[in-house]
């Protein structure tokens, strides 16, 4: 049967716009479905981009108020004009997006705007607001739809008052006081973001860490570092409600003592997680199963619909863009013959704070629950000239590894560039490096990096030798 496309992609977040240029790249006549007027999907217009760059913007503030002072630089009046700080988060959003519009066109992609829904196994009506609906058919789809935030009961997202990463992100007022809901990566980022600005924050975690999901020490230690850096961090504490009152909005919890707390402020930020977007698909004209709120999907990410795939956030595994991206590329070139499998444990998790946390592989109480041995080697940035030399010595890095062969089981570090340096980590994993070999590369010194060769040769029996 002859039909418009090859494959139709819907969804143009980051697994998604992969996707779409790798069909591409191979020869498939390909569409990408979107129903907003701009392309990337949240990472690029209301999270990973954005965030970011308010993120570099707050850590600059925070250099000039408390860094180059004790570094022989002296610097006085410095002032955070907050529209402009919000403005630049639009503007680094508007060049990724003509960036993601040239590639589109450069690589021959059929951009379609609307919002897509299956008619059946091959078939797609698009809807873009009043006009007529469009059919397109196709050989294969992605469904790539990502996710939205989620919240919890008691607490209604007004996206006023009460409001999720997408407002905190171009707010037209700089809050005097935030309250945070969720110690996750989301909270934690935007709680240093604003607060090296200047906002008092406070963070309302359910469980007993920040990053839940990272290695414990990981949470543990960001808690410490954030507390001593003035944010105020609560953990073991079940949020009960949040109200706008007009003015502001006051926030009822449960301590760690079960105590019921009270606290207002003039913003709640609802960072509890995510939940995948499947609504309005149409998934019942087709057989896709949907389970607990995630398309169900096989090792090759196919649904029970053979042409039909998906990937990202609408799938297990962690909602994360580069997951997403992996997974595009996986899928077609699945579908083109050249198939490979995603190792979900070789993924890695990263937070923007300051100092920076990252992690891969196993965690240490995962290796626990299961009876797997391990070696611990740590070591701490307090040691590191090049830490020292640039008055970042806060964190460590820290190497599981199996005591038999040396294989690496985990990374996990929070410190300086620890989003750039878990690259090795991953690589090391992938190819199945050990510990032993890893401490006897050479690393440029004085850098970072050899905070991880010390913490390869204490986990190796070595012993760290580096400064």
């Amino acid at each position: 049967m002859a039909t418009d496309f090859d494959l139709v992609v819907i969804g143009s977040g980051p697994g998604g716009y992969t996707a779409a240029i790798r069909a591409s790249q191979l020869g498939f006549k390909t569409a990408i479905v979107e129903k907003y007027p701009v392309l990337g999907g949240t990472c690029t217009n209301v999270g990973c981009i954005p965030s970011k760059a308010m993120l570099d913007s707050s850590e600059n503030f925070d250099i000039i108020n408390h860094k180059v002072g004790k570094q022989g630089i002296e610097v006085s009046g410095a002032k955070v004009n907050f529209p402009q700080l919000t403005e630049r988060n639009r503007n680094v959003v508007k060049q990724n997006n003509d960036g993601l519009n040239f590639l589109m066109r450069k690589n021959k992609i059929q951009v379609l705007t609307g919002v897509a829904s299956f008619v059946d196994n091959t078939k797609i009506n698009i809807t873009n607001g009043s006009e007529q609906p469009k059919s397109v058919t196709s050989k294969y789809f992605i469904i790539a739809t990502g996710s939205k935030p989620s919240s919890i009961p008691g607490v209604n997202i007004d996206k006023e008052r009460i409001i999720t990463s997408t407002e905190a992100l171009y707010l037209k007022e700089q809050p005097k006081e935030m309250v945070i809901i969720g110690g996750g990566v989301i909270g934690v980022e935007l709680a240093s973001a604003y607060h090296r600005i200047g906002t008092k924050i406070t963070i309302i975690e359910y469980a007993d860490s920040l990053i839940p999901t990272m290695d414990k020490e990981l949470g543990k230690e960001l808690q410490k570092l954030l507390t001593k850096g003035g944010i105020n961090v609560l953990v073991n504490s079940p949020v009960k409600s949040a109200e706008n009152t007009g003015s502001g909005v006051k926030v009822k919890f449960a301590d760690a003592n079960k105590n019921e707390q009270e606290i207002n402020a003039d913003y709640c930020l609802v960072a509890v997680g995510r939940r995948a977007y499947t609504t309005g698909l149409g998934l019942e004209n087709t057989k896709v199963q949907v389970e607990k709120g995630l398309v169900v999907v096989n090792d090759q990410l196919q649904t029970a619909v053979e042409n039909i795939y998906a990937i990202g956030d609408v799938v297990r595994g962690p909602m994360l863009a580069h997951k997403a991206e992996d997974e595009g590329v996986a899928v077609v070139d699945g579908i083109a013959g050249k198939p490979h499998k995603i190792n979900y444990l070789r993924i890695p998790g990263v937070v923007y704070t300051w100092p920076e946390v990252a992690g891969v592989g196993y965690t240490e109480e995962q290796l626990k629950a299961e009876g797997i041995e391990y070696r611990k080697g740590k070591f701490p940035f307090m040691a590191s000239g090049r830490a020292r030399a640039s008055d970042d010595t806060d964190g460590f890095v820290k190497v599981l590894s199996d005591p038999k062969y040396g294989e690496v089981l985990g990374v996990h570090i929070i410190g300086a560039r620890a989003a750039d340096l878990i690259a090795q980590a991953v690589l090391a994993m992938e190819f199945e490096l050990t510990d032993n070999e890893l401490c006897k590369i050479s690393y440029a010194h004085p850098t970072f990096s050899e905070a991880l060769k010390d913490a390869y040769l204490i986990s190796s029996g070595r012993g760290a030798i580096n400064i």
